[in-house]
């Protein structure tokens, strides 16, 4: 080394330990426990360690909402398939012209060609904007809690099992009348300038374990669109309860994995057991 320069050394990556929210429920022969999911994460969150990965050890079984596929072209076949409008109308000719003109500047803001998607349903163009935007911030799919999970039952010989079909999360947008399909997609655009922050928000109330404000936060993007959040949250929450409500009746652990909104706030996984008569318990980090 040559006298008199000083290297100077990478500074180390930073490790943020977060300690989000966990949910039991139990009777004499089976536990059930319940963990909210981010579906994209940044680098650096420390979240499977403590409790969470102790109750994940000592269960027999993963439930998640879905099991993707393993090949990742697979997942967006599917999508395609179901995306393309059938009546043949330009999804530009859909919106109306102020709406047209700030969903065209959406998608080339994000290296999207509107053009590309005329052909498909408003629906397709609202989840991409949905995405896309989160992909430049940093934030990777590949370290999603539910990748993370997956990849350790695999590796541990754990049972994994899913909730919905690809197919029949994919048709919870695919079948909604074009008019609440536009009215998504217009309030995804609109929602764009403050997407960074918003969902940096709901990130670091996950981190926290703090579900009442991850709530009043996601209500407040949903108020929007309240017909699509009975049918994405409230309705699918009430399935998911009375699968849990079958699922106590054999014995075994199981670690149910849903997206976090679905087990805050109200109408979430725990008021429709609560309807059902079962109580559930945080699990204290």
């Amino acid at each position: 080394m040559m006298s008199g320069v000083v290297q100077a050394r990478p500074a180390p990556p930073t490790t943020t330990i977060a300690t989000p929210a966990l949910w039991r429920v139990s009777d004499a022969d089976t536990t059930i426990y319940l963990f909210g999911t981010v579906h994209v994460m940044k680098p650096g969150i420390d979240w499977f360690r403590g409790g969470v990965k102790a109750a994940f050890d000592g269960s027999d079984e993963l439930v998640l909402e879905i099991v993707e596929p393993d090949d990742p072209n697979a997942m967006g076949a599917v999508m395609t398939s179901k995306a393309m409008a059938g009546d043949g109308m330009a999804l530009s000719d859909r919106l109306d012209a102020e709406a047209r003109t700030k969903y065209r500047a959406a998608m080339e803001a994000n290296a999207m060609p509107w053009q590309a998607f005329e052909r498909f349903a408003p629906w397709m163009a609202g989840m991409a904007l949905s995405v896309a935007p989160l992909q430049k911030l940093g934030y990777r799919a590949d370290l999603g809690a539910e990748k993370v999970l997956r990849a350790a039952a695999v590796k541990a010989g754990k049972r994994v099992d899913a909730l919905e079909t690809v197919e029949q999360q994919i048709d919870f947008f695919a079948t909604l009348p074009m008019a609440q399909q536009v009215e998504f997609l217009n309030a995804t655009v609109d929602g764009l300038p403050e997407m960074e922050g918003e969902f940096a928000g709901l990130l670091r109330y996950w981190q926290a374990g703090d579900p009442k404000k991850l709530a009043k936060s996601m209500n407040e993007s949903l108020e929007a669109t309240p017909q699509l959040a009975q049918i994405l949250l409230i309705r699918r929450n009430a399935n998911w309860a009375q699968w849990i409500k079958t699922r106590m009746d054999r014995s075994g652990t199981v670690f149910v994995a849903v997206g976090a909104g679905h087990l805050a706030g109200k109408g979430s996984v725990q008021d429709q057991l609560k309807a059902l008569g079962i109580a559930t318990r945080r699990v204290k980090e």
